[in-house]
């Protein structure tokens, strides 16, 4: 049977280090962090989204300043609304919930935002300096992964890591985050010829492409990692993530739960980044 990697409690750790460095830096600067979301519309998920992370922004010390948004809203609106965000000393952060409607250009809103505010790390800039390793933010989950796999004393310097999924919020830098661990990576997507013989030689498995319960038992390596970063709904309703756990778990060495395992951690990231952003502005 499998460890279990429990995001919930690692997440706290992390939340409880960046909540005693915020009341440090208040203390010795007189600045709190500022985080800014704003949210396009009324998708249910992301609203849950942005509720968790005005909670966590309370619960470090940060101020939190909430951007809701009717689904009509302009492109031009939206970047305008970045603009005054960009230039405001208060706001250290700003991140725009993710997916937006659809007459919306994200690439457009995501290059708006300035790249020392730009805490999810999805603004060009800041991808360039993920490539090269000389980075001042990570994008949040793929960190709090990283996190996971420090924190079960996992090393990841040597071993064959396969990542399923392409995306450039997950896949993509996760796959350059393990390579700058001295990972061996293999990156896998719909057009891989043989998922299951891909998947069979890692010794990380990350699962990031949101089909319920893809990864099956007979393509994981026994004692292997498995990091599941997926968030769906099976055929009853219920909570699932790209991971057959019941049967995955049987094999794995380590694997994380959904939910409770890399869900929490994102947020976590997220706190740790703003504050980062903080230190930036001030030369801290």
């Amino acid at each position: 049977m499998a460890n279990l990697i429990n995001g919930k409690e690692i997440s706290l750790r992390v939340r409880g280090e960046v909540k005693a460095e915020t009341a440090d830096f208040i203390q010795k600067t007189g600045t709190v962090p500022g985080l800014a979301v704003i949210l396009v519309g009324d998708d249910p998920a992301s609203k849950i989204y942005v509720g968790n992370k005005k909670k966590a922004c309370l619960e470090v010390g940060f101020n939190s300043f909430e951007h809701i948004l009717p689904a009509e809203t302009s492109q031009a609106d939206l970047i305008g609304l970045i603009e005054k965000l960009n230039a405001d000393p208060s706001v250290h952060g700003i991140l725009c919930q993710l997916p937006l409607p659809k007459h919306i250009d994200e690439r457009a809103v995501i290059g708006a935002i300035s790249p020392k505010k730009d805490v999810d790390a999805f603004h060009p800039a800041n991808v360039g300096k993920i490539m090269i390793g000389d980075y001042d933010f990570l994008p949040c989950t793929p960190a709090g992964v990283m996190e996971l796999i420090r924190s079960a004393g996992i090393s990841v310097a040597g071993k064959k890591c396969v990542v399923v999924g392409r995306s450039n919020i997950v896949g993509k830098p996760m796959a350059m985050l393990l390579l700058h661990e001295n990972g061996t990576v293999t990156i896998c997507h719909s057009k891989t010829k043989d998922l299951a013989a891909e998947c069979r030689e890692a010794d990380i498995l990350v699962a990031a492409v949101g089909k319920p319960k893809l990864i099956t038992a007979d393509m994981v390596k026994e004692g292997a990692v498995v990091i599941d970063v997926g968030m769906n709904r099976d055929e009853n309703g219920k909570l699932c993530g790209d991971v057959d756990f019941s049967a995955v778990s049987e094999k794995a060495g380590f694997i994380t739960p959904v939910p409770g395992g890399v869900g929490p951690m994102t947020i976590a990231m997220l706190m740790k980044n703003t504050l980062t952003a903080a230190k930036l502005a001030k030369n801290y």
